[in-house]
């Protein structure tokens, strides 16, 4: 049931090669998850105060250049005479279907002015680093859909799925971004996501899908948003208050992080080298990783937070 897979790498002399190392990972956890594909890559390649957010185009052929003077004109409409007229011109970056849109405008701003101009357009993550691609189908097509493989960056993580509890959508489908450079990948299920959706709703909290691994990122979110709480912290207050059979792999701009519940039904391998952490449902998707025979592989343990750092 899912698979999923992570690399961050210490090596930068390795970050050229990200997409080509993650791609064969994620086709090796195919059969896993045949549904849908998606991976969340991270890479520093926008000026200081930009912001990515990762768009999917409502139809075939869509007009992303249209969409970008749309923007630029809504936002200069709104600013103030003080406020800097330059500072706001949007650059967009297609790739397959979908596009990164790159500015200097706020994320709640932005939010809002695409959401005004064109509510079918979907956004799938955001942040100074962060960037989302995922779609219906297995994994070698859609990678080859995007051109994960020619993909540079200093970590990735992804996921192969097999849907259990909600549709076969693109929007179902993961990683599940919902906050400044945090995706999520989830292997397993909630039992109890519904309470916990409930309450977070309460709380003002708004969810795009029935997924009960969008609660788990939300929740997540919400933790470190509200609380102040670190990643690690956000997963054991996971550990708390989720039931069920899961393995989570998180990242952030600045880490990357994995959980297993106390059964640690869901299967998870690590391997760390100096240059590189890997890891996966299944030590095949880590075989053909440079220098894997003198990696230090080992299986999570149930219920221990394990972080890196980027």
């Amino acid at each position: 049931m899912c698979g999923i897979a992570g690399l961050q790498l210490r090596n930068p002399g390795l970050r050229p090669r990200l997409g080509e190392l993650v791609v064969p990972m994620l086709g090796m956890l195919a059969g896993r998850g045949p549904d849908s594909t998606g991976v969340a890559v991270y890479r520093d390649d926008v000026p200081p105060g930009h912001l990515k957010y990762s768009l999917r185009a409502p139809r075939d052929g869509y007009d992303w250049a249209g969409l970008t003077r749309a923007l630029q004109a809504a936002s200069a409409a709104g600013q103030r005479a003080d406020d800097d007229d330059t500072a706001a011109a949007p650059m967009v970056r297609r790739r397959g279907r979908d596009a990164v849109l790159v500015t200097s405008l706020p994320a709640q701003r932005t939010a809002e002015l695409l959401a005004g101009i064109d509510p079918g357009v979907r956004l799938f993550g955001y942040g100074p680093a962060i960037e989302v691609y995922k779609d219906t189908g297995a994994a070698p097509a859609v990678c080859a859909r995007y051109g994960v493989a020619e993909m540079t960056g200093y970590q990735a993580i992804g996921h192969t799925r097999m849907a259990t509890e909600s549709a076969v959508t693109t929007e179902h489908s993961h990683p599940f971004a919902v906050a400044a450079d945090l995706a999520l990948v989830h292997n397993g299920s909630f039992s109890n996501y519904a309470t916990i959706r409930r309450d977070l709703t309460d709380a003002g909290v708004r969810f795009d899908t029935d997924n009960d691994s969008e609660v788990a990122a939300r929740f997540i979110a919400n933790e470190m948003a509200s609380a102040g709480a670190d990643l690690a912290e956000a997963l054991r207050r996971v550990l708390k208050v989720f039931d069920g059979f899961f393995t989570l792999l998180v990242a952030s701009s600045s880490s990357l992080a994995v959980v297993r519940d106390s059964f640690a039904c869901k299967p998870m391998v690590v391997a760390e080298t100096p240059d590189y952490v890997a890891v996966a449902s299944e030590y095949v998707a880590l075989a053909d990783l440079p220098g894997i025979e003198k990696a230090a592989v080992f299986e999570p343990a149930p219920e221990e937070i394990y972080t890196w750092s980027a």
